[in-house]
Order: C-alpha cells, then sequence, then structure tokens
C-alpha cells in the first residue's frame, strides 16, 4: 500500500481562519499510524501541512496564470475587480476561442483554433506577438518562469518565451490535447487523449514520465505538496507522486468524467457525466457524498470552483449550482438559456460564468442572484480569468473581450 505523504485539515473559526495547530496534530497522527519512522516522519509531514496551507493558492500575486487560477484549480482570483464592470477592448482572433486564457505580468495569453497562442498587452488589447501552433480547443495556457506553455488539437505541447513568442520545445503526443498544462517545480504536467499524463521537464521538454490511464486524459492536473490529481475519462479520481509519476492512491468515481478536481482543506470536487456532483475525502481516500438535481439530469463538463464552504459549477441543464462543500446539499440554483460549459471564477463574494447563450453573469455567492450580465451575441463556453484587476473571456466567434474600471 502506498505511503500517504501529506494530510491537511482546515478547521474554520469565528475569525474564519483555518486551525493550523490542529491539522497539524492530526497530519501527524495518522503519519505515526502508517509509518514506523517515529519522530522524523512526522516532522516531514508537519512541514508538507505547512506547505499546503501556503500554497501559491494563497500567494498575494494578482495574476491568473493559469486554468482555474492557481494549482489547486478552485477558480478563486486574488484580484478584486471593480464594482461595476466596464468593456474596455475587445480582440479578434479569427476563429473560435474555447481556450481560457492566462493574464500574467501585464500580458494576457489565449489559444485559438485559428491555430495560435497570442499574447496581448492586457491594458491595451493590443498584440505582443503570435507563435504557430496546431488548432487550439479547450487547452489554456500556463505561464512559469519566463515560459508560456499550451497544448493543441494536434496532440503538441508547446513552449514559448514569453518575452517574444519564440518557441523553445514542442512534444508530440499520439492524440489531441485538450487538457492545460500546469507548472509544478521543474515540472510541467499534462494530458493527452493517448490516455497518458505527462511530465515533462519545464525547460527542456523533455519527458519525465508518463502516467498511463484507462481513458482519455481530458481534464487540466492539480498538485499541491508533491502530488498531482486527476479526475479521469476512466471513471477514476488519482492521486500521483510527481516526483516519479507512481500512484499514490485512487478513488472510483463511477462515471465518465470531463471536469477537472477542483480542491482545498482535503476535499475534492468534480462533476460527471452521470449527471452528479462528487465530493471526495482526499485523506480518508473515498467518496463522502454525490449530488444529483431532483428533476434536471443532465452532465456536468464545468470546472467546479471552491469559495469557503460553497461549491459552484455550471451544468448542461443550463444552471449554476451552489453546493454546500461538507454535505453536497444544494444552496441555489442560477438558470442561464443555455448549456453552461464554462467554469466560474470568483472573487469575493461575485462569481463570474459564461453560458452557451452568449452572455457573462455575475452572481451574489451568498443568495445567487443575478448582479450583472453582458452579451456577446456568441457562445461562452471558454471560463473567464480574472487578474489585475481585468476580467478576460473568450468566445466561440473569435472575439475576445477584457473588462475593468
Amino acid at each position: 500500500m502506498p505511503r500517504r505523504l501529506w494530510s491537511y485539515t482546515n478547521v474554520p473559526t469565528k475569525s474564519g481562519k483555518p486551525i493550523l495547530a490542529a491539522a497539524a496534530f492530526q497530519a501527524a497522527s495518522r503519519a505515526k499510524a502508517v509509518s514506523r519512522g517515529g519522530l522524523p516522519q512526522v516532522i516531514t509531514t508537519l512541514c508538507l501541512t505547512a506547505l499546503l496551507a501556503s500554497s501559491p493558492a494563497r500567494a498575494q500575486s494578482d495574476d491568473w496564470p493559469q486554468f482555474r487560477g492557481n494549482p489547486q484549480l478552485t477558480g478563486v482570483a486574488t484580484s478584486p475587480l471593480p464594482k461595476t464592470l466596464k468593456l474596455l477592448w475587445t480582440w479578434e482572433a479569427g476563429d473560435s476561442i474555447e481556450s481560457s486564457a492566462a493574464i500574467a505580468a501585464g500580458s494576457v495569453y489565449v489559444g485559438s483554433q485559428a491555430g495560435f497562442l497570442a499574447a496581448l498587452d492586457l491594458a491595451t488589447g493590443k498584440l505582443r506577438w503570435k507563435a504557430k501552433t496546431g488548432p487550439i480547443g479547450e487547452s489554456s495556457p500556463a505561464v512559469s518562469n519566463g515560459i508560456v506553455y499550451i497544448g493543441d488539437l494536434e496532440g503538441v505541447v508547446h513552449a514559448f518565451n514569453t518575452a517574444d513568442g519564440k518557441p523553445l520545445w514542442t512534444h508530440k503526443t499520439f492524440s489531441e490535447v485538450k487538457s492545460s498544462p500546469v507548472v509544478a517545480g521543474n515540472r510541467v504536467l499534462i494530458g493527452s487523449y493517448d490516455e497518458n499524463l505527462y511530465a515533462f521537464d519545464a525547460r527542456t521538454g523533455k519527458v519525465a514520465w508518463k502516467f498511463q490511464t484507462q481513458g482519455p486524459v481530458h481534464c487540466t492536473p492539480g498538485h499541491a505538496a508533491g502530488v498531482t490529481y486527476i479526475s479521469g475519462c476512466d471513471a477514476r479520481f488519482r492521486a500521483i507522486h510527481i516526483a516519479d509519476g507512481s500512484e499514490a492512491y485512487d478513488v472510483n468515481a463511477e462515471a465518465y468524467v470531463g471536469a477537472s478536481p477542483a480542491f482545498a482543506g482535503g476535499f475534492a470536487f468534480f462533476g460527471t457525466y452521470e449527471n452528479q456532483v462528487l465530493g471526495i475525502d482526499m485523506v480518508k481516500r473515498k467518496l463522502i457524498w454525490r449530488y444529483e438535481h431532483a428533476q434536471r439530469k443532465f452532465p456536468f463538463y464545468s470546472s467546479a470552483a471552491i469559495a469557503g464552504n460553497r461549491v459552484v459549477l455550471g451544468g448542461r441543464d443550463k444552471m449554476v449550482h451552489c453546493l454546500n462543500a461538507k454535505t453536497g446539499k444544494p444552496l441555489w440554483t442560477f438558470m442561464t438559456r443555455a448549456r453552461i460549459d464554462s467554469s466560474p471564477a470568483v472573487t469575493g463574494n461575485r462569481v463570474f460564468i459564461g453560458s452557451n447563450d452568449g452572455r457573462l453573469y455575475e452572481i451574489d455567492l451568498t443568495t445567487g442572484k443575478k448582479l450583472w450580465e453582458f452579451e456577446s451575441g456568441s457562445a461562452l463556453s471558454a471560463s473567464p480569468a480574472i487578474g489585475a484587476n481585468r476580467l478576460v473571456i473568450g468566445a466561440q466567434d473569435g472575439k475576445l473581450y477584457c473588462f475593468g474600471s
């Protein structure tokens, strides 16, 4: 049986801050139960618990450098938005944008089915450079250490210099890539429809390892404390060691999964094609709840956002669903006019999400009431990115929109 590397328990106080001492104690107790290493193992577990608590999801940077904003894929922005949003600029890609944008160091990066990755000035929308790729579907760029990564529908993973778009390396997988890359230290992690999760050297593109599943790897991998997590088309939720690609554990989701897992406080959440949303206890390694709407039975393709004790995601039933993270009980739903494949972005008490009805919605996180909407005129299946006091989202007619003050 593989050894558990870490655990973390987010115990809320009246102030809303986690009791790290309690989390550390529980982690140490579990470490003693699974290891005969004694005190050194306890110290290691405490250090990894602290590392997870101070992970990039809590970083002070106001960028949105990858799909879902952070390595835990929570969809929560560190940047606020002005109370009233105005359209600042639009940019024409020439073909459908289903790739969600990345925002980093004053630039916006976005892929298009026209077959390129573009870098734009965040303030003005002016094109900085274009880099040739194959057609880009849902793969969204990830930016780290002066390099931007993305996958395309021809199965190629690309790395470009952020300064000028110069290609640095490519790797051809054996099928299309819709997964988005994430950077974990010196590794780039990304899935392919060839049924493998890949780990590349971030600088050279050399394959460090690949992990074979039993179905296409559509989701974006999340990671924390040396472990990456994927929710798969093979109906498994897997934890894999980033160092060597060995599997730590897996949980049977009992359904085909297209969404990416979001996780916080030792729990992971994702929707399935069997019309359900699942809650997974990552410490006990088991399913703890299932949610299914009482009347509307439609798949969930949108990836969840986690904001405090709330899990928010869109459904192909045309609704945005907000659930209690502990119990899976519904708190509210919000109806749009078409299916929702877009994944929500949260800043403060505001939820932003696109719909295939061509509208970008702003919803109150607490009540589920609509606060604002913008009509683009074309399906918004891409997800909003929030960074540097701006919101950016692409549409299927090839237009990229930037909102701010």
